[in-house]
This record gives C-alpha cells, sequence and structure tokens, in this order.
C-alpha cells in the first residue's frame, strides 16, 4: 500500500486536505499547531476500471487499492532545532513512500500565515531545510559508526562511508539529497536510514477556487517557477481545500455534479494520488474472480512473480503461470468466460511484466 506522509507550515490547509482526504474529522483550526498528534487516514484509490469488472463478474465484495495519508504537526523555522511541534514527530513519515508537501497559495486576511505573509517560494525553502537538517541529524550518527568500522578495513563499511560523506556534504548546507543526483546503488544504500529529502515530493499547492478553472495566480506561477528552476523531481497539483472540505460532505453520489457545476473534472484527491503514483513509477494490476475483484499496486517494470508476492509471499515463491488479460479484452468479451472462448487469455510465465490493468489469476505451488 502506498503511504504518503503530509507535511507544511502551519496555516496553510494541511489538515483541512486530510480532513477531505480521508473524511477523519481531524481539527483544523485557524491557529498554528492545531494537529498535535500524528493523525494516519486510509484512502480508497479511485478507480472506475475495478467498478466496471465488478459490474461484469459480481463478486461478493469489491477491493479497491489504497492510500495512507500521514498528517503531521506544522513544521517552522527551526523545526529540527525543536522549534515548534513538528520536530518530534518526523519520525511518523520517514516510513511513508512520498512526501506530499502542502503549500498556501492564496491571499486571505482572515487566515494567519505563521511567518506573516503568503510567499510560497520562501515556504518551499524552510520546509526543506528544516527536512534536510532532521537528516543530517540522522547521517551524523550513522557517520560517527561507520568511520569506526572503516579504519578496521571493513570494505562494507568504506564503500558505505563514501554514500554517507556525500550525503552529508549537501545535508549539512540544508539542501535536500535530491541535489546530490544520487545513483541508484548510493540511494540503495542510505535506504535503511529512510532520510526525509531522498523521498520523492509533490507539492499540494492550495489555491483559491477561481484558480483552478481559470488563471493561475501569481503565487501559483512563483512557486512552478522555483521548482523548475532548481530541477527538483516534483510535482505541482493545484487544489482547493475549500472544495475539497465541501466534497467530503456530500454523498458520493452527488460529487461528480458538483464537480460539473465548478468546471472541474476530477477532485483534488484524484489527482494527488495520480500524481503520487506517476511520481513513484506505480501502476495497478486486477484480480477478478466470484469472491473478490480486487485492485493491487505495483511498480512499473514488476514482473508476474513480483506481482503475484504482493498477493502474498506464497504466490511469488510457489509462482507457476498467470492466466492473463487486458483489461479492455475482459471487458469486451464480458468476463473470463467469454475472453478464454475468443482465445485473447494468455498463459504467462516467470519474465513476463505486468501492464497497468492486466487482469490475472495465478498458479502456484507450495
Amino acid at each position: 500500500m502506498l503511504r504518503i506522509g503530509i507535511v507544511g507550515l502551519p496555516n496553510v490547509g494541511k489538515s483541512t486536505l486530510f480532513n477531505a482526504l480521508t473524511s477523519a474529522g481531524v481539527l483544523a483550526a485557524n491557529y498554528p499547531f492545531a494537529t498535535k498528534d500524528p493523525n494516519v487516514g486510509r484512502v480508497n484509490v479511485p478507480d472506475a476500471r475495478l467498478d466496471r469488472l465488478a459490474d461484469i463478474v459480481k463478486p461478493q465484495r469489491t477491493v479497491p487499492a489504497a492510500v495512507e495519508f500521514v498528517d503531521i504537526a506544522g513544521l517552522v523555522k527551526g523545526a529540527s532545532q525543536g522549534e515548534g511541534l513538528g520536530n518530534q514527530f518526523l519520525a511518523n513519515i520517514r516510513e511513508t513512500d512520498a512526501i506530499v508537501h502542502v503549500v498556501r497559495c492564496f491571499e486571505d486576511d482572515d487566515v494567519l500565515h505563521v511567518m506573516g505573509s503568503v510567499d510560497p517560494v520562501r515556504d518551499r525553502e524552510v520546509i526543506e531545510f528544516e527536512l534536510a537538517l532532521a537528516d543530517l541529524a540522522t547521517v551524523e550518527k550513522r557517520l560517527d559508526r561507520t568511520r569506526r568500522a572503516a579504519k578496521t578495513g571493513d570494505a562494507e563499511a568504506k564503500a558505505e562511508l563514501a554514500v554517507l560523506e556525500r550525503a552529508h556534504e549537501f545535508l549539512k548546507e540544508g539542501r535536500g539529497l535530491w541535489e546530490a543526483k544520487l545513483s541508484a546503488e548510493q540511494l540503495a544504500v542510505l535506504q535503511p536510514l529512510s532520510l526525509l529529502t531522498s523521498k520523492p515530493i509533490l507539492y499540494a499547492a492550495n489555491v483559491t477556487d477561481a484558480e483552478l478553472t481559470g488563471t493561475e495566480g501569481e503565487h501559483l506561477r512563483a512557486l512552478r517557477a522555483a521548482v523548475e528552476s532548481s530541477g527538483e523531481p516534483a510535482e505541482i497539483v493545484p487544489f482547493s481545500a475549500k472544495i475539497e472540505a465541501e466534497l467530503a460532505e456530500l454523498p458520493p453520489e452527488d460529487r461528480g455534479d458538483f464537480l460539473a457545476s465548478l468546471g472541474l473534472e476530477s477532485a483534488g484527491l484524484d489527482r494527488l494520488i495520480r500524481a503520487g503514483y506517476h511520481l513513484l513509477g506505480l501502476q495497478t494490476y486486477f484480480t477478478a474472480g466470484e469472491q473478490e475483484v480486487r485492485a493491487w499496486t505495483i511498480h512499473g517494470g514488476d514482473t508476474a512473480p513480483k506481482a503475484a508476492g504482493v498477493i502474498h509471499t506464497d504466490f511469488e515463491r510457489g509462482f507457476i503461470k498467470a492466466d492473463t488479460v487486458s483489461y479492455d479484452e475482459f471487458v469486451t468479451n464480458g468476463g473470463w468466460k467469454g475472453a478464454r472462448e475468443k482465445g485473447v487469455v494468455r498463459s504467462e510465465g516467470k519474465e513476463y511484466v505486468v501492464q497497468d490493468g492486466d487482469v490475472m489469476l495465478f498458479k502456484f505451488n507450495v
């Protein structure tokens, strides 16, 4: 399951977004540090394909893929040294797959800004600096131990030391590790440390309602320019916390009409999850039987045994083959029976790379 941590300064719309995404009803107030404890909520991934498969198969239950959001207290300048409440909760987002940085891109005299003015470029830099300093503390602890091991001639420690020193070089300047351009092998060395600035990041830009359907405002344009000029591999998803909050209060069947009335094609939740999947290179495959139709999340490029392992490790260990049909062929032919009669069901082996939307039935032996 995809896990995403939510960070940002106080009063930028973090808790309102979390509220709307998860309908968790957490406190969303107009004062700093309204979120004192980390909130965790699970959200189903919207996917019209899953509903269509369920219509055809008519299973006993339908299980969508899910995303878990972890919302921590608002970070402030000095958080890495214990200012505010955010630092004590950073550990709660170290195990996430990606980070959503909520940035305020709207003016409103009635909503306080902890730094006195609205400036998303400055806010982005403040948060990155604090995350980098938090990572620096983690790396420095590891460096001391690794240096001692390297002095004994330990080859593995020597290799790790070189990567840690490279990371330390950037973090001590308050720069994120994405700037270090580390290789996949180097990132693998750092992976056990769960460093925050090595994680993919999404910027959720909290804008006015009008900006979602009209011209982008100066704050959003400034944020885009700053991210693009820095070369950071991040995506920006504009959303309106106000609209998301209103959506969350409506019955699911009424939300489409509400969005249409505003000239919007999708909710911020949908766009955020899609951006997360794209940023992390994730995709979906399905299993479809009388007991259950279910969506499973895997990485693009995963082979059939790897995909099977998402269901259960025994499936991967004892993998034999996978009956496979594309989503379109499955729907066109009315399910497994029709697809088999049409001859479009393939028997794929261990080398098969699963495609987005594949419907699969695994054969295994343990």
